[in-house]
């Protein structure tokens, strides 16, 4: 057991409280194995009624994942993250099968491994404070642990945007296009966490009760932009949209668009199609470790963590340097399925379970 996630079962409630506050919660393997090992027993458990999800103290529920382990691996044999990455892949997985209600406080920082660990939940509570965003192709990553599957069924082209350029949202956002079932003050959580704790079995009516009427959303607002300007699937489409827009937020988003890596948008767009066509979480994930095994081995994504989170100048010289050199031949290859023997799959206790 690790005390970076902090594992009980209060009142026929499980509870797993994230707890790395000075890295906002990152999750390590050891973090996602935790996790699994109590689920697991969770689901034999017939005093365990429900889970409840969030973080100790600090300023996040989840930043993502340890990237700088991921970084050091990928600089040497790719063995380590390799193996975090399908661990995390059948943690995201077995959230989304679990049979027993999970709800999970996104309350402030929800980002890459944070969504990956929430957005499989049933129940999703976000609040003011919630920040969140899939800000992979920063950092030459892709958007992981599931963005294949959630990112292409959210309304209209709000996945193609939130992945393409990493933006933020915040609560009123992911309620307005439901990434959160629920939306309350973050000062009512406690309470509310309270009233689950005293009686599981009226979860979903208690979430119900306690929530509010979110204040206007911004995305909302955009959404007719970004339908309209990231209609296309392919990159250089919607930056020529873009361009011929010319407006104030499509300026914007082609300065957001000129910092990411160019590979990486076009693995993004093509990830978020061939997800779409998934009939199952289980094959998104396949899809998505395959992605991950690739991208590792490219060289944005080493440079991207030195640029963004190691050195931190911010200027990653990214290979292919634009969209144009970005050939089809190699996100074709980047895409091509692993050979057997390495191919992703689910924790075998969950293997036959549908998703």
């Amino acid at each position: 057991m690790t005390d970076q996630v902090l594992i009980s079962i209060e009142n026929g409630v499980g509870r797993i409280r994230l707890n790395r506050p000075k890295a906002i919660h990152a999750l390590t393997p050891e973090m996602c194995q935790a996790i699994n090992d109590a689920l697991l027993a969770w689901r034999e458990d017939d005093s365990v009624v429900a889970v409840m999800l969030d973080h100790s103290e600090g300023r996040g529920f989840c930043a993502g994942g340890d990237i700088a382990l991921i970084a050091n691996s990928a600089k040497a044999d790719c063995t380590e993250a390799e193996h975090f990455f399908f661990l995390e892949y059948r943690m995201n997985h077995l959230l989304f099968v679990y049979e027993k209600p999970i709800v999970a406080f996104i309350d402030g920082i929800v980002m890459g491994g944070g969504v990956g660990i929430s957005l499989p939940t049933r129940y999703r509570v976000a609040t003011e404070r919630t920040t969140f965003a899939m800000p992979e192709t920063g950092i030459g990553l892709f958007p992981d642990v599931g963005g294949g599957w959630f990112l292409p069924r959210l309304p209209g082209r709000i996945g193609a945007w939130l992945a393409s350029t990493g933006s933020r949202i915040d609560g009123a956002d992911c309620a307005a296009a439901g990434i959160a079932t629920h939306y309350m003050a973050s000062d009512s959580l406690d309470a509310v966490k309270a009233r689950i704790l005293a009686d599981p079995a009226a979860l979903v009516g208690i979430l119900d009760d306690a929530a509010q009427e979110p204040p206007a959303s911004k995305l909302a607002a955009a959404r007719a932009d970004i339908d309209r300007l990231f209609a296309s699937d392919k990159a250089e489409d919607i930056v020529a949209a873009l361009k011929a827009d010319g407006g104030e937020w499509a300026k914007k988003q082609l300065a957001v668009l000129a910092t990411k890596s160019p590979q990486t948008i076009k693995v993004a767009l093509r990830q978020l199609i061939e997800g779409a066509a998934k009939t199952s979480f289980a094959d998104n994930m396949v899809m998505e470790f395959g992605l991950a095994c690739a991208i590792i081995r490219r060289p944005d994504f080493v440079e991207g963590v030195r640029a963004v989170i190691f050195d931190k100048d911010n200027a990653p010289q990214w290979n292919p340097a634009t969209l144009e050199d970005v050939s089809d031949a190699m996100i074709d290859a980047i895409f091509a399925p692993l050979p057997p023997e390495k191919t992703w799959t689910p924790l075998p206790q969950v293997a036959a379970t549908h998703g």
